[in-house]
Formats: structure tokens, sequence, C-alpha cells
């Protein structure tokens, strides 16, 4: 259940991360967080090992071939985890833009599903660390600063202790190839204890980027993994993207992932695509073409200039500038 405080923020009642079956977790627009007052501290591979872990994912801009939400759904399957908080959609949602759906339940009785974002805990504490919690959910299209309060309320609610972000993008690489995995953190001990890099992008970024950024800023770790997805394939679900989020994840976190389906489902797109490529000669050039930029960079004996000299030359042959792709499909240029 739940009402409206005067605050305008409302309380759902339920078993929350304490185990108390009336303790609120508060949802709306926050004002005033609890998170007020955080300082600073050193985050160390028990933060994320032997803590209360939430990996967090987001349909839309960051999900190429659905690789994030599809790795947080798999740990969703397989973990005994209950709703704890979820977001107001008509805050933080555009139908137009993100529509609601209409679908038919168990007894065939027909409903609407609005659009929102959940966060997922364990349903009772048992006052043992490494508890996994998932944030899963739709993009917002408006009130990010609000959102994200509002998620980081929650999330120290349940006393999280450390973040990891599951993200994918749409890339040059081949299909044929192991997909490419690249972890970075804003955070210095995140980055000296799992030896990962400080992400150089600058640009546009999606609501993991400004989650992380509110995070790190109340002390709380973060680690964000991205996967990288074959842009060829962009309309299609990357069974072998969510495969190595998936290994990667076990890697950081204290948690066995069954793979079940997922190997025989990323063998059969792997072999789709191939046949796909099978019928058109352009797009199997294209692919070899990717296949030997990525052989080059991954040699062991690949100098710099080298690898420079084959991205270059990887560029001439798609005829595209640098900064940027014209939209078509890479194979039909003349």
């Amino acid at each position: 259940m739940s009402h409206r405080t005067a605050s305008g923020i409302r309380e759902v009642t339920g078993c929350n991360a304490t185990g108390s079956p009336n303790a609120p977790i508060l949802e709306g627009s926050i004002g005033q967080t609890a998170a007020e007052g955080l300082v600073h501290v050193t985050a160390d591979v028990e933060s994320f090992s032997r803590g209360r872990v939430l990996v967090v994912a987001f349909e839309g801009w960051n999900d190429a071939g659905d690789a994030a939400t599809g790795t947080v759904r798999l740990l969703q399957e397989q973990l005994a985890l209950v709703p704890l908080a979820s977001v107001d959609p008509e805050d933080y949602y555009d139908y137009q833009f993100t529509r609601p759906t209409v679908a038919a339940g168990e007894d065939g009785r027909r409903s609407i599903r609005w659009p929102g974002t959940t966060l997922y805990g364990p349903a009772v504490e048992n006052g043992e660390p490494g508890s996994v919690y998932l944030l899963l959910g739709i993009e917002p299209s408006r009130s990010w600063k609000n959102f994200t309060a509002e998620i980081l309320d929650a999330a120290l609610a349940a006393d999280v202790t450390a973040v990891v972000f599951l993200g994918a993008m749409l890339a040059d690489v081949p299909h044929t190839r192991p997909i490419s995995i690249f972890s970075t953190s804003e955070n210095p001990d995140v980055r000296r204890t799992f030896a990962v890099e400080r992400s150089s992008y600058e640009g546009p970024v999606g609501i993991l980027s400004v989650i992380a950024d509110a995070a790190e800023a109340l002390g709380m770790p973060t680690l964000s993994i991205w996967a990288s997805v074959p842009h060829y394939v962009h309309n299609a679900p990357s069974p072998k993207a969510v495969l190595a989020l998936a290994d990667r994840l076990e890697e950081i976190i204290d948690v066995v992932i069954e793979r079940g389906e997922l190997l025989a489902d990323a063998a059969e797109w792997e072999q789709g695509i191939d046949a796909l490529a099978d019928e058109d000669d352009e797009m199997a050039t294209y692919i070899q073409q990717l296949e030997q930029a990525r052989d080059t960079v991954e040699s062991p004996d690949a100098s710099g200039d080298a690898i420079a000299e084959e991205f270059e030359r990887y560029l001439r042959r798609r005829g595209d500038k640098p900064d940027g792709r014209s939209g078509d499909e890479p194979w039909g240029k003349g």
C-alpha cells in the first residue's frame, strides 16, 4: 500500500531491506535526500564482492541489443528478489515517447502496463553481506535530477554499498569475435582495486552517467561495465553481449549467474548473422574488414603505429569521416 505524505513523497509499505514489514521506502519528488551529510568513503573490493551491490540497467539509449537489461533480467530470474520501490511514471515519462502497453494475464484479462523503474532486493534481511539489488527500468523522459535523487534515496534506505552500471553501445565490431567489454570508474579507489581506467569520453550522456555522478558525490563507489554490440545487427537482441556482460559481472560481484540456454542462444545468434552475410557479398566483405581491424589491434606484436595505420585504412575503406557515420549501412556504399 502507498499514500502521499504532506511533503509530496509517497511511502510504499511492505517488506524493505531492513526486513521491517511496515517500514516505508520513499518515492516521488525528493527535496532533501537521506544522503545529505555523507562524506567520501574509501572503496575497496569488499564493497563490491561482499557488500550490498546495486546492479543497474535501463532500456533505451544505453541498451544496444537489449544486452544490459537482458543481463539484469537474467539475474532477476535467478535471485529471490521482490520489488522494494518504484517511481511514479507520471513524474518522469512522456507517454507519447514511451508508450504504455496492453497485455493479457494468465486469466485472459487485459491490463495496461505503464513504463517505469523498479528497485528489487531480498525479501527478508538475513544479516549476511553479499546481497544483490537490481534497478531495472526505462530511461526517463524528463526530471532527471529528481529521478536520480529518488533512486539514490531508495538505494541508501537499502544500505547499498556500491553500484555497478551495465550498458551496451553500437560499435564497429565484428560479431564473429568475442564481445568487447570495457569497464570504467570515476572513483580512484575502484580504478586501483579492479585495474580499470577512467573514461575519456566527452559528449552527450544517458541516465546511467547522471546517477553514477550523483552516487559518487554521496560517497557510494561506482563501476560501469559496457559491451560493444555490432551496429549492423542493431535491431536484434544480442545474447552474446548478455553473456559477455554476465561473465564480467561475476568477476566484480559475489554472484554466480547460471547461463542456462544463453550459450546456445549466443551461438544461434552468431550463426544467424553468418547466414545473412553468406547471402550478401558486400556485408560479408565489410565483416571481414572489421575482423582484420580487430585482429590487428589485439595482436601481441601490434605497435601503436600499426594500430593507427590499420584504423586509417579502415576509415578509408568505409569512406566516412572519422568523426561520424553517414547513417547508411556501410556495406551499401559505392
